[in-house]
């Protein structure tokens, strides 16, 4: 094969190194980070669930799950398309019809794939404002009950359930079409040729994002109270008896 034939197949660019993959931009910016730093704020705060020793970092990563879940919300109503929560509503309303032809033995896998993610995208979400207000509730003091304990600890480990289903299903998928979908909630971008379904990144939005969460990180831990030491907890155990 010459330069020019392997020029039209795309396998060399014209500077005579390997053509790059094509490659189309279909999740954004400002998404991808919410995406992660849910995952990781909501890992920190099931983590640091027991014990007073980590409990500011738990109501820290509590407060911003919240943050993070009303960001996703607006996101999901004035960002780009596919980011719009009426794309997601789209897909689940898709289920019935898809469960009918199921029973009647004709089942589109495809699809069925596709309404497991939105579904398990959808339930995350969901969770996320039942388990921040309990934990509020809590923390607050709004209620004392121990059912309010129990509802926010039954709904840490429902999150998890559906959390862990979540990346299992994206690792079954990604093995089944023999694509890894984890790449485009990486890098925002998905091999093959096409058009953008994102035509801009929003960096500047992304970095506003990470500096929030950052700035709310740094004057949590700036307005803690000072830990105590073994002597003034003794004291104070002591005025307690007392």
């Amino acid at each position: 094969m010459n330069a020019a034939e392997s020029m039209a197949a795309g396998t060399i660019s014209t500077t005579g190194l390997p053509a790059k993959a094509p490659s189309r931009r279909v999740v954004d910016a400002p998404t991808r980070a919410m995406h992660w730093l849910l995952a990781l704020s909501f890992l920190g705060a099931y983590l640091t669930a027991d014990g007073e020793r980590w409990r500011l970092v738990h109501v820290t990563l509590g407060y911003t799950l919240a943050g993070l879940l009303v960001a996703r919300i607006l996101w999901g109503l004035f960002g780009p398309r596919p980011a719009r929560l009426s794309v997601l509503w789209c897909k689940l309303q898709r289920g019935p019809a898809w469960l009918k032809s199921a029973v009647r033995g004709r089942i589109d896998w495809r699809q069925g794939q596709n309404l497991m993610l939105a579904a398990s995208i959808a339930l995350l979400l969901l969770v996320i404002a039942p388990l921040t207000l309990s934990g509020l509730g809590l923390y607050q003091e709004w209620i004392d009950a121990e059912w309010l304990e129990d509802l926010h600890a039954l709904l840490g480990d429902g999150m998890l359930v559906v959390a862990l289903a979540h990346i299992a299903a994206v690792l079954a998928l990604s093995l089944l079409r023999r694509r890894n979908l984890l790449t485009p909630m990486i890098t925002g971008r998905m091999a093959g040729a096409g058009p953008d379904l994102v035509k801009r990144s929003f960096a500047g939005l992304t970095a506003l994002l990470l500096a929030t969460v950052l700035a709310f990180w740094t004057w949590q831990w700036q307005t803690a109270p000072a830990p105590m030491d073994d002597a003034q907890a003794a004291q104070s155990l002591h005025l307690d008896d007392d």
